[in-house]
């Protein structure tokens, strides 16, 4: 008779041997044969999951912040550097171009950190030039329609 229960129950075995020890192992040497309690540690441990990747992502999103935040400060540093030594040498000599001062060697430096400026400036100088094309166009067409 000993033989069935061996042959019905295929983990005899592993129950005989944990215990006799005092303690059982049931999840690590015999796992479970109830399939609701399966399916529940597979609802836990998904569960789990979730909230680990939902973490891991909230810690990634706080990591580029960081580093955006670094990255345009470091920036913004650089360019307040570039233009208080620009505003130091400003005072010598000027190119008649642009503006920009004329021998030393971070010319490229110190165009880079006055770009919106620059920029400002050459936008202003197109307005005031179209304007004036304009007015001129308007005072033409006026001086050419016949009075009546």
């Amino acid at each position: 008779m000993s033989n069935l229960d061996s042959v019905t129950d295929p983990l005899s075995f592993a129950k005989k041997m944990w215990g006799g020890m005092g303690f059982s192992l049931p999840n690590m040497v015999t796992p479970t044969l109830n399939v609701e309690e399966i399916e529940q540690k597979i609802k836990d441990l998904k569960a789990v999951e979730s909230w680990l990747k939902m973490n891991l992502s909230m810690l990634q999103m706080t990591i580029q912040g960081l580093e955006m935040q670094c990255v345009t400060l470091n920036a913004v540093r650089a360019m307040g550097q570039m233009a208080g030594s620009y505003a130091s040498g400003a005072g010598g000599d000027t190119n008649q171009a642009g503006g920009l001062v004329t021998g030393s060697g971070n010319e490229a430096l110190k165009q880079a950190a006055l770009w919106p400026l620059t920029m400002l400036q050459q936008m202003q100088e197109q307005m005031q030039k179209a304007a004036a094309a304009a007015s001129a166009q308007v005072s033409q067409a006026r001086e050419d329609t016949p009075k009546t």
